[in-house]
């Protein structure tokens, strides 16, 4: 059975496809991305669909490096074939160097923030994306009537533009800069 290490970050990859998200979240983001483009923003998508195992492996890696949990405590993954407890050259448990393996697969997946073990990302209801611009942002809302953003800052955590992505039905988490999804969690 495969340790626990960064190589596992490279398994699972997560979808940077809006064709992968459910509709009616789906057309909500493409209308949604297509008033950013023509409002002159830039808009660079990190993910959007991610597989149940890829939550999972990000989950208890935090957990095992960051929250104490005991690697010989992770449950198994379905079609996941990893081992959390590393041993030393004797071949008992050695608690370091799980935890060590756990933290690089945690720096390896670039997690900011605890991972959620359930997330709108594995049904395809979330998005995780960067917005900027320069200047004034005039953008269109759902309805077709036009927002003027000039207030700071200018990308996703901005509060005037999170109320027209509301308009489309993207809503932003406001506790975690890049991601947007089809109830605001």
């Amino acid at each position: 059975m495969p340790l626990s290490g960064p190589a596992w970050v490279q398994q699972f990859p997560t979808s940077t496809s809006v064709d992968d998200l459910v509709e009616p979240f789906r057309t909500n983001v493409q209308r949604f991305l297509s008033a950013l483009s023509a409002a002159g923003a830039t808009v660079s998508i990190a993910d959007t669909l991610r597989p149940q195992q890829r939550l999972d492996l990000m989950y208890y890696s935090y957990r095992v490096a960051h929250s104490g949990l005991d690697p010989a405590q992770v449950p198994a993954i379905p079609d996941v074939d990893i081992q959390w407890v590393h041993s030393d050259d004797q071949g008992n448990p050695d608690p370091a160097a799980s935890t060590a393996a756990a933290a690089q697969m945690v720096a390896a997946y670039g997690i900011v923030f605890q991972p959620a073990l359930q997330s709108l990302h594995a049904l395809g209801q979330a998005i995780d994306m960067d917005i900027s611009w320069a200047g004034e942002l005039t953008i269109a809302n759902a309805d077709g009537s036009t927002a003027v953003i000039s207030t700071a800052p200018a990308s996703g955590q901005n509060p005037a533009l999170q109320q027209v992505g509301a308009t489309y039905g993207v809503f932003k988490l406001l506790t975690d800069p890049p991601h947007w999804s089809s109830t605001g969690h």
